[in-house]
Protein backbone atom coordinates (compact mmCIF):
# COMPACT_ATOMS: atom_id res chain seq x y z
CA UNK A 1 0.00 0.00 0.00
CA UNK A 2 1.16 3.46 -1.04
CA UNK A 3 1.54 6.14 1.83
CA UNK A 4 2.31 9.23 2.04
CA UNK A 5 5.34 10.27 4.85
CA UNK A 6 4.37 13.37 5.55
CA UNK A 7 1.08 12.35 6.61
CA UNK A 8 2.66 10.00 9.64
CA UNK A 9 4.55 11.21 13.02
CA UNK A 10 6.93 8.95 13.96
CA UNK A 11 8.45 9.52 17.77
CA UNK A 12 12.10 8.32 18.83
CA UNK A 13 12.99 7.48 21.93
CA UNK A 14 16.67 6.61 22.87
CA UNK A 15 19.09 7.72 25.76
CA UNK A 16 22.05 8.33 23.07
CA UNK A 17 22.01 11.12 21.40
CA UNK A 18 23.76 10.25 18.79
CA UNK A 19 21.62 7.76 17.86
CA UNK A 20 18.49 10.11 18.04
CA UNK A 21 20.10 12.73 15.80
CA UNK A 22 21.02 9.63 12.87
CA UNK A 23 17.24 8.49 13.06
CA UNK A 24 15.77 11.91 12.52
CA UNK A 25 18.05 12.67 10.27
CA UNK A 26 17.02 9.58 8.25
CA UNK A 27 13.35 9.95 8.55
CA UNK A 28 13.72 13.74 7.96
CA UNK A 29 14.92 12.82 4.75
CA UNK A 30 12.02 10.54 4.14
CA UNK A 31 9.27 13.47 4.52
CA UNK A 32 8.38 11.70 7.92
CA UNK A 33 7.05 14.35 10.71
CA UNK A 34 9.49 13.50 13.69
CA UNK A 35 9.63 14.36 17.44
CA UNK A 36 12.01 12.94 19.56
CA UNK A 37 12.41 11.80 23.36
CA UNK A 38 15.84 10.92 25.78
CA UNK A 39 14.41 9.07 27.76
CA UNK A 40 10.65 6.95 29.14
CA UNK A 41 9.35 9.74 31.32
CA UNK A 42 9.17 12.29 28.08
CA UNK A 43 7.99 9.88 25.84
CA UNK A 44 4.73 9.10 28.07
CA UNK A 45 4.24 12.69 28.12
CA UNK A 46 4.39 13.20 24.44
CA UNK A 47 2.14 10.40 23.64
CA UNK A 48 -0.62 11.51 26.00
CA UNK A 49 -0.06 14.78 23.66
CA UNK A 50 1.05 14.41 20.31
CA UNK A 51 -0.36 11.04 19.32
CA UNK A 52 2.43 9.48 17.17
CA UNK A 53 1.28 7.30 14.50
CA UNK A 54 3.74 5.09 15.44
CA UNK A 55 7.41 4.93 18.03
CA UNK A 56 10.61 4.07 17.67
CA UNK A 57 11.57 2.52 21.42
CA UNK A 58 14.92 1.53 22.34
CA UNK A 59 14.81 -0.95 25.46
CA UNK A 60 17.66 -0.12 27.19
CA UNK A 61 17.13 3.17 29.09
CA UNK A 62 17.96 4.36 32.83
CA UNK A 63 14.93 5.28 34.87
CA UNK A 64 12.10 4.23 33.06
CA UNK A 65 13.13 1.39 30.26
CA UNK A 66 11.27 0.11 27.16
CA UNK A 67 9.08 -2.36 28.77
CA UNK A 68 7.77 -0.23 31.57
CA UNK A 69 7.07 2.59 28.52
CA UNK A 70 4.94 -0.44 26.75
CA UNK A 71 3.38 -1.47 29.92
CA UNK A 72 2.15 1.80 30.45
CA UNK A 73 0.65 3.07 27.00
CA UNK A 74 -0.83 -0.44 26.93
CA UNK A 75 -2.66 0.52 29.43
CA UNK A 76 -5.10 3.10 27.03
CA UNK A 77 -7.03 1.95 24.50
CA UNK A 78 -6.10 5.46 22.76
CA UNK A 79 -2.46 4.56 22.17
CA UNK A 80 -2.78 0.54 22.78
CA UNK A 81 -2.74 0.43 19.10
CA UNK A 82 0.06 2.59 18.09
CA UNK A 83 2.91 0.31 16.63
CA UNK A 84 5.72 0.15 18.40
CA UNK A 85 9.21 -0.93 16.89
CA UNK A 86 11.55 -2.29 19.86
CA UNK A 87 15.45 -0.51 19.03
CA UNK A 88 17.85 -3.66 20.63
CA UNK A 89 21.44 -5.08 20.59
CA UNK A 90 21.81 -7.45 17.99
CA UNK A 91 21.69 -10.69 20.25
CA UNK A 92 19.10 -9.24 22.82
CA UNK A 93 16.89 -12.36 21.92
CA UNK A 94 15.16 -12.06 25.16
CA UNK A 95 14.26 -8.32 25.12
CA UNK A 96 12.59 -9.42 21.66
CA UNK A 97 10.69 -12.21 22.43
CA UNK A 98 9.44 -10.16 25.56
CA UNK A 99 8.51 -7.14 23.69
CA UNK A 100 6.33 -9.63 21.56
CA UNK A 101 4.47 -10.73 24.51
CA UNK A 102 3.40 -7.31 25.29
CA UNK A 103 2.70 -6.39 22.12
CA UNK A 104 5.07 -4.60 20.15
CA UNK A 105 4.89 -4.78 16.48
CA UNK A 106 8.56 -5.20 15.36
CA UNK A 107 12.29 -4.62 16.22
CA UNK A 108 15.36 -3.48 15.00
CA UNK A 109 19.01 -4.22 15.78
CA UNK A 110 21.47 -1.77 16.31
CA UNK A 111 23.68 -0.72 14.15
CA UNK A 112 21.36 0.22 11.97
CA UNK A 113 20.99 -0.46 8.46
CA UNK A 114 18.98 2.13 6.61
CA UNK A 115 16.98 -0.27 4.19
CA UNK A 116 15.43 -2.51 6.49
CA UNK A 117 14.86 0.66 9.15
CA UNK A 118 12.60 2.22 6.37
CA UNK A 119 11.20 -1.56 5.36
CA UNK A 120 9.80 -2.38 8.61
CA UNK A 121 8.68 1.25 9.42
CA UNK A 122 6.67 1.29 6.25
CA UNK A 123 5.09 -2.24 6.69
CA UNK A 124 3.65 -0.93 9.88
CA UNK A 125 2.56 2.43 8.67
CA UNK A 126 0.95 0.44 5.78
CA UNK A 127 -0.93 -1.98 7.91
CA UNK A 128 -1.97 0.65 10.52
CA UNK A 129 -3.48 2.53 7.44
CA UNK A 130 -5.21 -0.38 6.16
CA UNK A 131 -6.74 -1.00 9.15
CA UNK A 132 -7.79 2.64 9.92
CA UNK A 133 -9.79 2.49 6.07
CA UNK A 134 -11.12 -1.04 7.52
CA UNK A 135 -12.26 1.03 10.88
CA UNK A 136 -13.44 4.52 9.48
CA UNK A 137 -15.36 2.17 6.32
CA UNK A 138 -17.05 0.01 9.14
CA UNK A 139 -18.45 2.73 10.69
CA UNK A 140 -19.65 4.41 7.83
CA UNK A 141 -21.19 0.91 7.01
CA UNK A 142 -22.84 0.64 10.35
CA UNK A 143 -24.23 3.94 10.21
CA UNK A 144 -25.77 2.92 6.33
CA UNK A 145 -26.98 -0.28 7.81
CA UNK A 146 -28.93 1.93 10.84
CA UNK A 147 -30.04 4.25 8.18
CA UNK A 148 -31.31 2.00 6.09
CA UNK A 149 -33.10 -0.08 8.91
CA UNK A 150 -34.85 3.29 10.56
CA UNK A 151 -36.13 4.05 6.78
CA UNK A 152 -37.50 0.66 6.26
CA UNK A 153 -38.87 0.88 9.84
CA UNK A 154 -40.62 4.35 8.78
CA UNK A 155 -41.72 3.27 5.67
CA UNK A 156 -43.28 0.15 7.04
CA UNK A 157 -45.17 1.90 9.74
CA UNK A 158 -46.63 4.55 7.84
CA UNK A 159 -47.49 2.19 5.21
CA UNK A 160 -48.95 -0.44 7.41
CA UNK A 161 -52.12 1.34 9.17
CA UNK A 162 -53.63 2.50 5.64
CA UNK A 163 -52.72 -0.92 3.97
CA UNK A 164 -54.84 -2.26 7.11
CA UNK A 165 -57.82 -0.41 6.18
CA UNK A 166 -57.69 -0.92 2.57
CA UNK A 167 -57.10 -5.15 3.62
CA UNK A 168 -60.62 -5.05 5.22
CA UNK A 169 -62.67 -3.27 2.77
CA UNK A 170 -61.12 -5.66 0.23
CA UNK A 171 -62.30 -8.47 2.15
CA UNK A 172 -65.36 -7.05 2.71
CA UNK A 173 -65.95 -6.81 -0.81
CA UNK A 174 -64.64 -10.27 -1.72
CA UNK A 175 -67.39 -11.56 0.74
CA UNK A 176 -69.94 -10.02 -0.19
CA UNK A 177 -69.65 -10.55 -4.26
CA UNK A 178 -71.62 -12.89 -6.07
CA UNK A 179 -69.35 -14.52 -8.29
CA UNK A 180 -72.48 -15.76 -10.36
CA UNK A 181 -73.94 -12.08 -10.92
CA UNK A 182 -70.97 -10.74 -11.94
CA UNK A 183 -68.67 -10.39 -14.52
CA UNK A 184 -66.39 -13.43 -14.80
CA UNK A 185 -63.33 -10.68 -15.39
CA UNK A 186 -64.47 -7.88 -13.25
CA UNK A 187 -64.84 -10.94 -10.40
CA UNK A 188 -61.14 -11.94 -11.31
CA UNK A 189 -59.61 -8.26 -11.21
CA UNK A 190 -61.25 -8.28 -7.92
CA UNK A 191 -59.91 -11.21 -6.08
CA UNK A 192 -56.38 -10.26 -7.85
CA UNK A 193 -56.52 -7.02 -6.09
CA UNK A 194 -57.71 -8.75 -2.44
CA UNK A 195 -54.36 -11.42 -2.72
CA UNK A 196 -52.66 -8.51 -3.80
CA UNK A 197 -53.91 -6.10 -1.17
CA UNK A 198 -53.09 -9.26 1.25
CA UNK A 199 -49.48 -9.78 0.47
CA UNK A 200 -48.64 -6.48 0.61
CA UNK A 201 -50.05 -6.05 4.14
CA UNK A 202 -48.25 -9.25 5.15
CA UNK A 203 -44.90 -8.06 3.64
CA UNK A 204 -45.21 -4.42 5.24
CA UNK A 205 -45.90 -6.19 8.46
CA UNK A 206 -42.92 -8.88 8.39
CA UNK A 207 -40.64 -5.71 7.38
CA UNK A 208 -41.43 -3.47 10.24
CA UNK A 209 -40.95 -6.18 12.64
CA UNK A 210 -37.99 -7.28 11.24
CA UNK A 211 -36.29 -4.04 11.08
CA UNK A 212 -37.58 -3.24 14.59
CA UNK A 213 -36.07 -6.99 15.58
CA UNK A 214 -32.56 -5.76 13.15
CA UNK A 215 -32.24 -2.25 15.39
CA UNK A 216 -32.49 -4.02 18.89
CA UNK A 217 -36.57 -2.65 19.20
CA UNK A 218 -38.12 -5.91 18.71
CA UNK A 219 -38.44 -6.53 22.75
CA UNK A 220 -39.78 -10.19 24.04
CA UNK A 221 -41.96 -9.28 26.38
CA UNK A 222 -43.27 -13.15 27.74
CA UNK A 223 -47.22 -13.47 29.43
CA UNK A 224 -49.35 -16.51 30.11
CA UNK A 225 -51.13 -17.14 26.65
CA UNK A 226 -53.07 -20.26 25.39
CA UNK A 227 -51.62 -21.50 22.37
CA UNK A 228 -54.72 -23.66 21.64
CA UNK A 229 -57.34 -20.35 21.68
CA UNK A 230 -54.21 -18.30 19.90
CA UNK A 231 -53.95 -20.88 16.58
CA UNK A 232 -57.57 -21.36 16.39
CA UNK A 233 -58.13 -17.82 16.18
CA UNK A 234 -55.79 -17.15 13.61
CA UNK A 235 -57.03 -20.41 11.66
CA UNK A 236 -60.36 -18.62 11.42
CA UNK A 237 -59.08 -15.47 9.81
CA UNK A 238 -56.95 -17.29 7.72
CA UNK A 239 -59.96 -19.56 6.73
CA UNK A 240 -61.57 -16.55 4.74
CA UNK A 241 -57.64 -15.99 3.00
CA UNK A 242 -57.73 -19.71 1.94
CA UNK A 243 -60.93 -20.04 0.47
CA UNK A 244 -60.14 -17.18 -2.12
CA UNK A 245 -58.03 -19.95 -3.30
CA UNK A 246 -60.44 -22.59 -2.42
CA UNK A 247 -58.42 -24.39 -0.04
CA UNK A 248 -59.70 -25.27 3.56
CA UNK A 249 -57.86 -25.09 6.62
CA UNK A 250 -58.30 -28.03 9.37
CA UNK A 251 -57.98 -27.15 13.16
CA UNK A 252 -57.30 -29.97 15.07
CA UNK A 253 -55.80 -29.75 18.89
CA UNK A 254 -55.55 -33.50 20.93
CA UNK A 255 -55.38 -31.09 24.73
CA UNK A 256 -57.75 -28.89 24.88
CA UNK A 257 -55.45 -26.07 26.96
CA UNK A 258 -52.04 -25.54 26.41
CA UNK A 259 -50.50 -22.83 28.79
CA UNK A 260 -47.23 -21.28 27.33
CA UNK A 261 -45.13 -18.52 28.86
CA UNK A 262 -44.25 -16.23 25.30
CA UNK A 263 -45.01 -13.13 23.79
CA UNK A 264 -47.99 -13.03 22.12
CA UNK A 265 -47.34 -10.65 19.17
CA UNK A 266 -44.28 -12.72 18.25
CA UNK A 267 -46.10 -16.39 18.54
CA UNK A 268 -48.97 -14.67 16.55
CA UNK A 269 -47.08 -13.51 14.46
CA UNK A 270 -44.63 -16.97 13.92
CA UNK A 271 -48.36 -19.17 13.00
CA UNK A 272 -49.64 -15.99 10.87
CA UNK A 273 -46.50 -16.62 8.62
CA UNK A 274 -46.47 -20.58 8.53
CA UNK A 275 -50.25 -20.37 7.45
CA UNK A 276 -49.59 -17.80 4.79
CA UNK A 277 -46.96 -19.75 3.31
CA UNK A 278 -48.99 -23.20 3.48
CA UNK A 279 -51.53 -21.58 1.83
CA UNK A 280 -49.22 -20.12 -1.08
CA UNK A 281 -47.65 -22.83 -1.84
CA UNK A 282 -50.90 -25.15 -1.67
CA UNK A 283 -52.28 -26.08 -4.95
CA UNK A 284 -56.37 -24.55 -5.50
CA UNK A 285 -58.23 -27.01 -4.07
CA UNK A 286 -55.74 -28.54 -1.40
CA UNK A 287 -56.12 -28.76 2.29
CA UNK A 288 -53.93 -27.03 5.24
CA UNK A 289 -53.99 -29.31 8.43
CA UNK A 290 -52.90 -27.21 11.74
CA UNK A 291 -52.43 -29.91 15.07
CA UNK A 292 -51.73 -28.98 18.31
CA UNK A 293 -49.63 -31.89 20.03
CA UNK A 294 -47.86 -32.31 23.84
CA UNK A 295 -44.85 -33.74 24.28
CA UNK A 296 -42.96 -33.97 27.47
CA UNK A 297 -41.68 -30.43 28.10
CA UNK A 298 -43.49 -28.32 24.98
CA UNK A 299 -46.28 -27.75 22.81
CA UNK A 300 -45.91 -28.63 19.38
CA UNK A 301 -47.90 -26.54 16.53
CA UNK A 302 -47.63 -28.24 13.32
CA UNK A 303 -48.86 -26.76 9.94
CA UNK A 304 -49.36 -29.21 7.15
CA UNK A 305 -50.08 -28.50 3.02
CA UNK A 306 -50.34 -30.88 0.49
CA UNK A 307 -48.66 -28.77 -1.88
CA UNK A 308 -45.57 -28.63 -4.31
CA UNK A 309 -43.02 -29.45 -1.51
CA UNK A 310 -39.08 -28.21 -1.51
CA UNK A 311 -36.81 -29.85 -3.36
CA UNK A 312 -33.41 -31.66 -1.08
CA UNK A 313 -31.62 -28.62 -2.36
CA UNK A 314 -33.67 -25.89 -1.58
CA UNK A 315 -34.07 -27.10 2.40
CA UNK A 316 -30.82 -26.20 2.59
CA UNK A 317 -31.15 -22.73 1.76
CA UNK A 318 -34.58 -22.50 3.89
CA UNK A 319 -33.78 -21.62 7.03
CA UNK A 320 -30.14 -19.67 6.16
CA UNK A 321 -30.24 -16.10 6.89
CA UNK A 322 -27.10 -15.94 4.41
CA UNK A 323 -29.15 -17.53 1.62
CA UNK A 324 -31.85 -16.02 1.95
CA UNK A 325 -34.34 -18.26 -0.06
CA UNK A 326 -37.76 -17.56 -1.52
CA UNK A 327 -39.36 -18.57 -4.40
CA UNK A 328 -43.26 -18.77 -6.07
CA UNK A 329 -46.62 -19.78 -5.10
CA UNK A 330 -48.18 -22.20 -7.14
CA UNK A 331 -50.20 -19.61 -8.21
CA UNK A 332 -47.16 -17.55 -8.87
CA UNK A 333 -47.94 -15.47 -5.52
CA UNK A 334 -44.77 -13.74 -4.79
CA UNK A 335 -43.01 -13.40 -1.33
CA UNK A 336 -40.08 -11.93 0.26
CA UNK A 337 -38.47 -14.91 2.12
CA UNK A 338 -38.86 -12.54 5.63
CA UNK A 339 -41.97 -14.18 6.80
CA UNK A 340 -40.18 -17.81 7.81
CA UNK A 341 -36.32 -16.05 9.05
CA UNK A 342 -38.64 -13.78 11.46
CA UNK A 343 -40.68 -16.58 12.08
CA UNK A 344 -37.20 -18.33 12.74
CA UNK A 345 -35.97 -15.64 14.83
CA UNK A 346 -38.87 -14.95 17.10
CA UNK A 347 -39.17 -18.61 17.97
CA UNK A 348 -35.64 -18.76 19.11
CA UNK A 349 -36.53 -15.73 21.35
CA UNK A 350 -39.30 -17.77 22.85
CA UNK A 351 -36.51 -20.58 23.84
CA UNK A 352 -38.87 -22.51 21.31
CA UNK A 353 -37.56 -24.99 18.23
CA UNK A 354 -38.52 -24.30 14.70
CA UNK A 355 -37.83 -27.47 12.15
CA UNK A 356 -39.32 -28.81 9.20
CA UNK A 357 -40.08 -32.09 6.91
CA UNK A 358 -41.08 -31.40 3.26
CA UNK A 359 -41.08 -33.59 -0.02
CA UNK A 360 -41.21 -32.34 -3.29
CA UNK A 361 -44.55 -32.72 -4.72
CA UNK A 362 -46.13 -34.50 -1.82
CA UNK A 363 -46.42 -31.11 0.43
CA UNK A 364 -44.63 -29.45 3.54
CA UNK A 365 -44.70 -29.64 7.08
CA UNK A 366 -43.78 -27.10 9.65
CA UNK A 367 -43.29 -27.51 13.23
CA UNK A 368 -42.78 -24.80 16.39
CA UNK A 369 -42.07 -25.77 19.89
CA UNK A 370 -42.88 -23.90 22.44
CA UNK A 371 -41.71 -25.08 26.20
CA UNK A 372 -44.28 -25.72 28.65
CA UNK A 373 -45.30 -22.93 31.50
CA UNK A 374 -45.10 -24.33 35.14
CA UNK A 375 -47.94 -21.98 36.17
CA UNK A 376 -51.14 -23.19 34.41
CA UNK A 377 -52.52 -19.77 35.04
CA UNK A 378 -55.93 -19.51 32.92
CA UNK A 379 -55.23 -17.30 29.88
CA UNK A 380 -58.10 -15.38 28.89
CA UNK A 381 -55.94 -13.58 25.79
CA UNK A 382 -57.72 -13.27 22.50
CA UNK A 383 -56.11 -14.06 18.79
Amino acid sequence: MKINHSDYKILVVDDVMTNILLLQVLLDKEGFNVITANNGEIAIDIITKEIPDLILLDVNMPNMDGFEVIKEIKKYSLYREIPVIFLTAINDIDSIVKGFKMGVSDYITKPFNKEELMARIIHQLSLLTAKRIIIKRTHVLKKTILDRDKMYSVIAHDLRSPMASMKIIMNSIMNDADKTKMDPAMYELLNMANKTTEDIFSLLDNLLKWTKFQIGKQVVIPQNIDLVLISKGIVDVFSNVASLKNIKIEFDSEIKYANVYTDIDMVKSCVRNLLSNAIKFSYEGGIVKVRLQESDDSYILSVTDNGCGISEANQQKLLNVNTHYTSYGTAQEEGSGLGLLLTMEFVNKNNGKLWFESKEGKGSTFFISLPKEEDHTTATLNP
